[in-house]
């Protein structure tokens, strides 16, 4: 119980004290564009009710978890097989490189044209940046995993799905969990900025529209609640992660003690 508060209290200590700040800092403010914290907060109940949340911050969650998911299925699909055959990693490393130098904003219009302006395009903007970090950290985890680890699988007779499964994606499953964090953190991003392109709801354009109309409090509980959007989401991963990689830590652990 007392780790459990100390973690607490590291995961909410910072966010506080920026707070405080913001709330010092902008207190008495008189700039159109940068309302005291007090006026945002006193705004925030009555932007975003319960029909707005459901219209807006609950669309955006989907298409982002809808992207985030697809990406990881291709991701982790294509690192593995990319990773375990140095033939394909030598044709497919100058392509890969290729890609991922090209920012995924830049491909929002092109995927308009193919995917028109629903949620499929949105989704597919937030798929096409979130895949790299997965893709690639998935290569390099499956490249490391442990040569003697594998023969001796292979001496027991651990094969096929029952190798990839128990060996390989097990000893990667740090590294692909990296990534996975790495891509939740872009996908936020373009989240937002798909849902700025031809959008009729979510974050990104409710945050837009306020900002076209002038209502700078409204425009700044959007962004605040974007902010908080992606700090629960952030501590839901790492739970998860803990959970998942629960054995990682626990040699992590015992290692540390040991030295």
């Amino acid at each position: 119980m007392k780790t459990l508060a100390l973690r607490a209290f590291f995961v909410l200590a910072l966010p506080l004290l920026l707070l405080i700040a913001w709330w010092f800092a902008s207190d008495g403010s008189t700039d159109v564009y940068w309302p005291p914290l007090r006026t945002i907060l006193t705004t925030f109940p009555d932007v975003w009710t319960g029909e707005r949340l459901r219209a807006d911050v609950l669309a955006s969650l989907l298409r982002l978890l809808a992207g985030f998911a697809a990406a990881a299925v291709v991701g982790v699909a294509l690192g593995t097989v990319i990773g375990s055959y140095r033939r394909v990693r030598a044709v497919c490393e100058p392509v890969l490189e290729f890609l991922r130098a090209v920012p995924p904003p830049v491909l929002v219009p092109v995927i308009m044209l193919f995917a028109g302006i629903g949620d499929t395009m949105k989704i597919a903007v937030i798929a096409s940046g979130c895949v790299w970090p997965i893709l690639l950290n998935t290569v390099e985890g499956v490249r490391a995993v442990d040569s003697v680890m594998t023969e001796t699988a292979r001496s027991y007779g651990i094969t096929g799905p029952a190798r990839l499964r128990h060996v390989v994606l097990r000893s990667a499953s740090p590294q692909i969990f990296a990534g996975l964090r790495q891509a939740l953190s872009i996908g936020i991003i373009l989240m937002v900025i798909s849902e700025m392109f031809a959008a009729s709801n979510g974050l990104g354009f409710t945050i837009v529209q306020f900002q076209r109309n002038f209502a700078i409090p409204d425009m700044w509980t959007g962004i605040l609640l974007l902010g908080l959007l992606g700090f629960v989401l952030s501590v839901l991963f790492r739970l998860a992660e803990r959970q998942a990689l629960g054995w990682y830590h626990g040699l992590r652990d015992t290692s540390r003690r040991s030295s």
